[in-house]
């Protein structure tokens, strides 16, 4: 299993290079990675902006199963610290196995401006286990969005993941870690009825593009449907329900090739 487990994780990294997917940056709740323009949820990693729409302090658990094997599983947390002047964000996550496992801690402070936009700044630190020389490297790297209110229905956001292109360097091996900037929408057709879209660009892989639908169902129950472009076609599917301060959120996607990707999320937020 854990051969297996390895040849597929350099699958990952030769993906990471020419097809812009990366396994540094967690998924989030929002169908298709959408999450960029996504003002009802704040993911860890995708746009730091999002901070400055949080109405109370909130805590969250993520957990997502690539291909069905656990070795190739990232597990991440966040806590949000609301604040009508700044909130701030700490992020966790840890992809891999004993034999390699990659791990990220980030602090974010954002802000939000009226409702008309709002800005976040983020530094993360990045560390990689490598079993040929039995040590941990890691290195800082900054990320910056913007999420920009047009009107009451639409809204754009913008995220810059690592843009000064950080590196790990070993004695054997240099680890590039992806730039990645994301451009992403926000269309409103109700309260109930929501329309994202993405575009996502590593500096030296493809494009990707993503699109996707939240249809909110007798006020508890979120229908998500959605897909992404990256080399091959993935559909997307999710429900979200919200009981209490709880909410949970369960979506998978079919890669044509790689086979079943599982999320699954839960988030508390505390009353005000």
């Amino acid at each position: 299993m854990k051969k297996i487990a390895s040849i597929l994780t350099s699958c990952l990294f030769y993906c990471a290079v020419y097809s812009q997917i990366s396994t540094i940056i967690p998924s989030s709740s929002s169908i298709a990675q959408t999450a960029v323009a996504d003002t009802h949820n704040w993911s860890a990693f995708t746009n730091p902006a999002m901070l400055g729409y949080l109405e109370q302090t909130e805590f969250g658990f993520q957990f997502e199963n690539r291909y069905l094997l656990n070795e190739l599983s990232t597990k991440s947390a966040q806590i949000g610290f609301f604040s009508k002047l700044i909130c701030t964000g700490i992020s966790f996550s840890h992809f891999g196995y004993s034999q390699y496992h990659e791990m990220m801690g980030g602090i974010g402070f954002a802000r939000n401006f009226s409702d008309k936009f709002a800005m976040g700044v983020q530094a993360n630190y990045f560390t990689t286990y490598f079993s040929a020389s039995n040590s941990y490297r890691g290195t800082f790297f900054p990320q910056v969005g913007l999420s920009v209110q047009l009107s009451p229905a639409f809204n754009i956001g913008f995220n810059a993941s690592n843009p000064f292109q950080s590196t790990i360097k070993t004695e054997y091996v240099t680890k590039r870690l992806p730039s990645v900037f994301s451009l992403g929408t926000g269309y409103s057709f109700s309260p109930g009825l929501i329309w994202r879209s993405q575009i996502d660009k590593e500096l030296s892989s493809n494009y990707r593009y993503a699109t996707g639908f939240d249809y909110l169902m007798l006020e508890k129950l979120t229908v998500k449907l959605g897909g992404y472009w990256l080399d091959y076609l993935v559909p997307c599917l999710g429900m979200g329900f919200k009981t209490g301060s709880f909410l949970i959120d369960l979506n998978c996607e079919l890669h044509p090739l790689l086979g079943l990707n599982t999320f699954a999320s839960v988030h508390y937020r505390f009353r005000k």
